[in-house]
């Protein structure tokens, strides 16, 4: 994460403290000033005592009686707000400690989500620059009440984990700011699909790159999010602006599961269009259940189909090397029928395992 690196002054001045001393050396009183610049004598006593501000229609006026330039009021009262600004947030900071507490920190360092730091303070700091919050309130605004509803449409209060989620959530929106891409198109998308199907039966050292030049092609972006232990999703999809987003974790690093959670957020962005937010393997209130079974049932189809499942069973006995002949034939991976298969316990669990790919995302 980027961090502001920028010299902040230990302590400022009010500039009435200056105006008091530049007045006393005129010998001049709060209320002939006050005539001479034609402001109220109130406010020049307020200014005096460090209760009111200089602003620029004033510093100008000064100018014509002081002999000092306008500028020099202006940053001085420039200098001592932003002074008593900073002070207010350091207590803000103060007071967010325990809400920075909340988040899986060390592994959102150890993803490289967050720096590295030390004490609690530039711990609250990072998290807010990470969130793009000022406060714990702002985040809760965006997660909780759906105060920006454009943008996150449900509510992650009564999930178990709503801060570890949340930043994965994050995470995958500053991923996917960082994918140039075009318009989205629902046909190319659709012819997309074929494509990617083929790099799934052959399964490519590459494939996540093809992967997700090919979607962003479409428009549509693919971004892989690393899974963190409380936040054990397997993947997203949401709509950011006039793009649709994908967000993988890879959970169990295995090839069936990653594709056929791939093509079940395919299926929402081609069934669901753009009001829903959907997160799997969770369990959030706004969970639409029909929703999610349409998407399977996308996926199944997409993968392996339950009229390819049936014409496999029907051409007995049920065999790897049969498995192997019909994955070529359907275009698609042997995994992904011996997964369906030991799911429903009509393949013994221990055989084809060899088919499952292990994968590998440290590239992305």
């Amino acid at each position: 994460m980027a961090s502001v690196n920028e010299f902040y002054t230990d302590i400022a001045f009010h500039p009435g403290e200056t105006l008091a001393e530049k007045l006393e050396e005129l010998k001049m009183g709060p209320k002939e000033f006050s005539i001479r610049t034609g402001k109220p004598e109130k406010t020049i006593i307020a200014i005096l005592k460090g209760d009111s501000s200089i602003t620029p229609e004033m510093a100008v006026l000064f100018e014509s009686v002081l002999k000092i330039p306008a500028r020099f009021w202006i940053k001085r009262q420039f200098s001592f707000d932003e002074y008593r600004a900073r002070e207010k947030r350091v207590l803000a900071i103060e007071e967010a400690k325990d809400w920075a507490k909340c988040f899986p920190i060390g592994e959102m360092v150890k993803c490289g989500w967050l720096n590295a730091k030390t004490n609690a303070e530039e711990k609250v700091a990072e998290l807010f620059h990470f969130f793009g919050v000022s406060s714990p309130e702002a985040w809760k605004n965006y997660f909780f009440k759906q105060q920006l509803k454009v943008a996150f449409r449900i509510s992650l209060a009564h999930t178990k984990e709503p801060y570890a989620i949340s930043a994965w959530i994050r995470q995958g929106e500053i991923q996917a700011s960082q994918l140039p891409c075009g318009g989205y198109s629902e046909t190319e998308f659709k012819k997309a699909l074929k494509e990617i199907k083929t790099i799934m039966a052959t399964q490519p050292k590459d494939f996540f790159e093809q992967l997700q030049q090919r979607c962003l092609a479409c428009g549509v972006k693919v971004v892989y999010t690393p899974c963190i232990k409380k936040a054990p999703l397997s993947g997203a999809t949401r709509w950011i602006d006039e793009n649709p987003l994908i967000q993988l974790t890879g959970r169990y690093k295995q090839n069936d599961r990653f594709w056929f959670t791939f093509f079940h957020e395919a299926g929402h962005i081609l069934l669901h269009g753009k009001k829903d937010i959907f997160l799997e393997d969770i369990e959030y209130s706004d969970a639409d259940l029909q929703k999610e079974a349409e998407a399977n049932e996308f996926a199944v189809e997409w993968t392996f189909s339950n009229e390819q499942e049936k014409e496999v069973l029907e051409a007995s006995p049920l065999t790897i090397e049969s498995i192997q002949a019909f994955a070529k034939k359907f275009n698609t991976h042997p995994a992904m029928i011996i997964g369906r298969f030991h799911k429903k316990e009509l393949l013994h669990y221990a055989k084809g395992r060899e088919f499952f790919v292990k994968l590998e995302f440290s590239d992305f």
